[in-house]
This record gives structure tokens, sequence and C-alpha cells, in this order.
């Protein structure tokens, strides 16, 4: 399904239309679940993120004014869930971590599963803007002109923002690079 028809069921559905909630929610929750997983480590959290996601949009869909296009604003409930998830995922292993009183063998971490955690840290430190359109690039693979789109900004800003996010991101992630 195309943008526009995305942002007409929203709109739509945003005016209280019950059977195009159903409809969007459907139609986004395959995406919404990719999302997820390519930023959470496991499928159970990204499971418990998208579902908390689609909770947010149904909840929230009164309150969509469509100044922006509707992924724009799903792209960042998805994000800003797929953070909390992992925030409790990281509570929850720090609980068990209390409990066990063996070190965990670090062989067995996942070096992917480490990455991914420290790269939801570092995003969190970012302007939400530089957040959003870094993770569309990279994570999601948009184009820039697919991002300046949803973010209703020039391709040279998303460009922008995408250098500097990057920039910000190494700084965080290699200390030694900045």
């Amino acid at each position: 399904m195309q943008n526009p028809d995305l942002d007409t069921l929203a709109r739509t559905a945003s005016h209280g239309d019950l059977a195009a909630l159903n409809v969007l929610l459907a139609t986004v929750r395959p995406e919404v679940l990719r999302m997820c997983s390519r930023l959470l480590r496991n499928r159970e959290d990204a499971e418990e993120a998208c579902q908390d996601t689609l909770l947010a949009v149904a909840r929230g869909i009164p309150a969509f004014q469509g100044r922006s296009a509707f992924r724009t604003w799903l792209y960042r409930i998805a994000t800003n869930r797929a953070r909390s998830a992992h925030t409790a995922g990281c509570r929850r292993a720090a609980d068990r971590l209390d409990a066990v009183p063996e070190v965990a063998d670090a062989r067995r971490t996942s070096l992917i599963a480490s990455t991914r955690l420290d790269l939801l840290d570092a995003l969190a430190g970012l302007k939400p803007e530089f957040a959003e359109a870094v993770a569309l690039r990279d994570a999601f693979g948009l184009s820039y002109r697919e991002i300046a789109g949803l973010q209703q900004v020039p391709e040279g800003t998303v460009k922008s923002r995408i250098h500097e996010a990057r920039h910000q991101l190494r700084a965080r992630l290699e200390p030694d690079a900045a």
C-alpha cells in the first residue's frame, strides 16, 4: 500500500472510523514487526514492541492530524517502543544476573545482539530527527528521497542529518574515533 493510502486510512481512522483503524493496523503490522525485529535482539522483544506500537497507534490515532506522513509518525512510535522494550529487557537481564552467582560466558554473547543494544543506547542520545533519519536509512533501507518525503524536509537536509547522526553515533560507539 502506498503512502497516500496509509495517510488516507490514518486520517479516516483519526475521525473515529473503527473499520479504517482495523485495516490500518492490519496493513502496517508486518512492517512494524520488521522494524522492531531490526532493532531488537530477540523475536519475543520485537513482537512485544510491535504490539505496543500498534496499541499506541490505536490509542493515539485520534490525535493524528496529518501534519507529517503517517509512516513518519509510525516509525517514531515504533522506534520509541523498541527503545522501551530494550530498556525493559536490560532491566530484566540485570535482575537475572543479580540472581545468578556465576558470570556469563563471554563466548556465548552474541556480537550482533550486543551491537544492536549499543546502537539503541546511542540512538537514544541523538536528536529525534537525526535518530529517525539514520534509522530510516541504515536500518530500514529507505532512500534519501523517501526519508525526505516522510520527514517533509529537503533531501539535502536528510543527507546532513544522516551525516551528523553517523558522526555522533561513531563517537558514542567508538569513543577513540571521536
